[in-house]
């Protein structure tokens, strides 16, 4: 029989990734409605999401509140001309492009709009052909500035500070104090309950250090034993022990010149811990079962969740080791205590683990947020995100909302549902008299709030653009860490 590969060829593979990808949303801008129409209907049929607009102020007012992949617009109209457009587009979304397409086209327009940096200039009366190849390639052309970008952010999130990620202040605290922990060589020992990111911070400690480009190496003392816990961390020679079949280079030998993270710390056994003193004392490591000495250049972060000062109380953990360990210390808090944090949260994972199972995922309902936000998280930060993926996973109409939650959130969803109405309706009670505007500001306020001032994340929850948020914030004198009025 003949095995065969069972993967689609490459190009199914691209056509399944088109498939996925959103519609390429697109703004057309003409003072001639019906040419604003002929060209919006012509590149409808080719699958563009098209809006049109009638003037150049109302172009500039829908690109002020609303994110476009490909501008096409007249060069010349009676209020705000396409250059005009053409620079408003790329000082407030640079990766859009622009397409300029006039009746009275000079080489000196061509050549200003493109130092402008529009993508084409196309002369009227346009021809549709042209008109969809030259938008096929400005969309595409925009789709992958937008993933370079996409990527960019995720490498920071991955190996920077903003992987640490949380808007409270005490998250804030931390993450300052990691910025002047980093380009250091200091011992660090990370505190903090079980879920809240331990090994995730000591490795925006390692990325942000000089150390950066040697072994970041992890290992977890309380999951083995002693024996096994001492071959791991300095390796071994050929005849130490019943099953040293040969050499065998440790943890410590591998890391040489980067970072150990030891986990769980607090559990390591005692004698282990006289030798892993001896190595922060004299910088050399001995395998098990030789004389010689190797030395090692390696700067230790370590993490638990214990109180090692009543370890030491207990003859459980050496206080010699402990100060050793905690040069520098860093307190991770549990995710009850930054609340304000989770929306963000919550908007992060949907989005990695919608990437990473296939899944489109439009965004998270307002019920579910709540319900998310007002839980108690044992299990911190870990158990958010197993939660949020849970809900990717399960989630049928890319809407995470409460049918999506696991029972361990509470009660069903037509329970919820009764019990929060009334007092949605108390709470809609207390405004009735009061001018429209002020509840405005106060659902601006709080909605900052509850995402820790992080504005890309209250204009996308509130359903306006970054720019009309802005605006408002100026217009009620407000700020991202300003309360709402009614607290």
């Amino acid at each position: 029989m003949v095995e065969t590969d069972a993967s689609p060829p490459a190009a199914d593979r691209a056509d399944d990734d088109a498939a996925l990808r959103p519609p390429t949303e697109v703004l057309v801008v003409d003072n001639d409605a019906a040419h604003a129409e002929t060209v919006a209907e012509s590149l409808a049929r080719a699958e563009f999401r098209c809006r049109t607009a009638t003037s150049g102020r109302e172009g500039a007012r829908l690109i002020n509140d609303h994110l476009f992949d490909l501008i096409i617009t007249d060069l010349v109209m009676n209020d705000v001309d396409g250059l005009a457009l053409l620079r408003l587009a790329k000082k407030v979304q640079p990766e859009t492009e622009v397409i300029l397409m006039t009746g009275h086209g000079t080489v000196e327009m061509a050549v200003e709009a493109m130092r402008e940096g529009a993508f084409h200039f196309l002369l009227k009366p346009l021809d549709l052909k042209q008109l969809r190849a030259a938008a096929e390639k400005a969309a595409e052309h925009c789709r992958l500035r937008r993933e370079n970008v996409a990527l960019r952010r995720r490498l920071d999130e991955k190996f920077g500070f903003e992987g640490v990620i949380g808007n409270s202040e005490g998250m804030r605290r931390v993450i300052e104090r990691l910025k002047l922990i980093a380009p250091t060589n200091a011992s660090v020992l990370i505190q903090g309950e079980t879920g809240t990111g331990k090994e995730l911070v000591a490795q925006a400690i390692h990325q942000n250090s000089p150390r950066k480009n040697k072994p970041f190496v992890a290992l977890n003392c309380a999951a083995l034993s002693e024996n096994i816990l001492e071959s791991e961390l300095f390796g071994h020679v050929r005849g130490a022990f019943t099953d040293a079949l040969s050499d065998r280079v440790g943890k410590f030998e591998y890391a040489n010149g980067g970072t150990m993270f030891l986990d769980e710390v607090g559990d390591m056994p005692m004698p282990t811990q006289i030798k892993l003193l001896r190595v922060l004392e004299n910088g050399e490591i001995t395998r098990v079962g030789s004389n010689e000495s190797i030395k090692v250049n390696v700067r230790i972060l370590s993490a638990t969740n214990r109180n090692l000062e009543e370890s030491i109380r207990q003859g459980q953990f050496r206080n010699d080791l402990y100060h050793r360990l905690k040069v520098v210390t860093v307190r991770l808090p549990p995710l009850r205590q930054r609340r304000e944090d989770i929306p963000s949260l919550i908007e992060y994972f949907a989005q990695q683990f919608a990437v990473r199972h296939g899944k489109r995922v439009k965004g998270v309902s307002a019920a579910a947020r709540k319900r998310l936000f007002h839980f108690d998280w044992p299990g911190n930060v870990r158990q958010l995100r197993n939660m949020v993926e849970s809900m990717v996973v399960v989630d049928v109409d890319g809407t995470l909302d409460l049918d999506d939650l696991p029972d361990e959130l509470g009660e069903p969803v037509a329970e919820a549902a009764a019990a929060e109405a009334p007092l949605a309706s108390a709470a809609l009670a207390d405004w009735v008299g009061r001018p429209l505007e002020a509840l405005e500001q106060a659902f601006v306020a709080e909605t900052l709030r509850a995402t820790g001032g992080n504005r890309e994340l209250a204009a996308r929850y509130l359903g306006i653009g970054e720019r009309t948020l802005y605006r408002k914030i100026k217009q009620y004198g407000l700020s991202g860490e300003q309360k709402s009025p009614e607290e």
